[in-house]
């Protein structure tokens, strides 16, 4: 109980706090968008950055934690992928459904969280699965999509929309600057670390404050009710399940890091889904109602989960 009170009460709080503020008009939608801007290319980078930069090999290394936390994806995307090509969905709609059920909201969330239960020796463990949700997971939906739409079209100009989606992405630049400072041995100069500090130390609280925020001013549109609860189970409980059969019982995985991993994958939805779903025209009522679902009902699972964890 301790460990939800020190942990996961003050997570939520701040999430509830963005939702006043979005339910109250405190903050307009044009607001929550240059706030959600400001987390996603100025603060959290810049925690990345400074994170990566002071990681060790060992930490480069952890190749259990990082197929567990990838192969808990790939399991949970499959499923949820599979059941929509069965069901007579397109493959755009049935990738949208796949990236519903596993894309967990690491970034905004996971790395507050991480925080508060392991620590900084909790960051790099957040760092990675965020590369692994925000990057390789999701321009691999981005490419599905945009492969099945543009049927016909040139295949070249839908790669090369894709790579620059990749490249303009500030969650995946950020950690490869900061690994290859890193890797150089050299530390940061001092102003540049300090200031780096300065603007990470804004990333959790913003983070948390725009996921209140958008589940405020993005209701739920309707969508097939019975499909939300699939996608919901589907990442709040088979997600985990497997990542710590995984990291318990197959690969080699240090104790923090297996935490941190079981922790990771059992997050909610993030919001990276709806952006494709709103952009696209996919599913974008079925998405906007998981991420609802997921984060009301990972008030008791994630806090269980700290308590075990922690």
């Amino acid at each position: 109980m301790q460990a939800v009170l020190n942990a996961a009460l003050p997570i939520f709080a701040l999430i509830l706090v963005g939702f006043l503020c979005g339910r109250l008009g405190v903050f307009t939608r044009e607001a929550t968008d240059n706030i959600n801007r400001f987390a996603i290319y100025l603060a959290l980078p810049a925690l990345i950055f400074t994170t990566m930069a002071g990681i060790t090999p060992a930490e480069i290394g952890q190749v259990g934690f990082s197929a567990a936390f990838a192969l808990g994806i790939a399991v949970t995307f499959a499923i949820a992928y599979g059941l929509g090509r069965r069901r007579g969905a397109s493959v755009a709609d049935a990738s949208i459904e796949g990236l519903d059920a596993g894309y967990s909201n690491v970034g905004f969330m996971g790395i507050p969280l991480c925080l508060l239960v392991f620590g900084h020796d909790g960051l790099p463990a957040a760092v990675i699965a965020t590369l692994f949700t925000a990057c390789v997971l999701f321009l691999t939906v981005l490419a599905l999509v945009e492969f099945d739409l543009r049927r016909g079209v040139d295949r070249a100009s839908t790669v090369r929309r894709v790579l620059l989606a990749l490249l303009r992405n500030p969650l995946f630049l950020a950690p490869l600057c900061g690994l290859a400072v890193g890797l150089t041995g050299l530390p940061l100069p001092l102003p540049l670390e300090t200031s780096a500090k300065l603007l990470g130390g804004a990333a959790s609280p913003c983070a948390l404050i725009c996921i209140g925020l958008f589940l405020a001013q993005e209701r739920a549109q309707g969508g097939d009710r019975r499909l939300i609860a699939l996608l919901v189970v589907l990442k709040l409980v088979v997600q985990p399940a497997v990542t710590a059969l995984l990291v318990f019982a197959v690969f080699p995985v240090p104790p923090l890091w297996a935490r941190a991993a079981v922790l990771l994958s059992a997050l909610p939805i993030g919001s990276g889904p709806f952006t494709i779903a709103k952009l696209y025209g996919l599913q974008a009522g079925v998405t906007s109602g998981a991420i609802l679902v997921s984060h009301i009902v990972s008030v008791a699972t994630v806090s269980a989960l700290v308590a075990w964890l922690g």
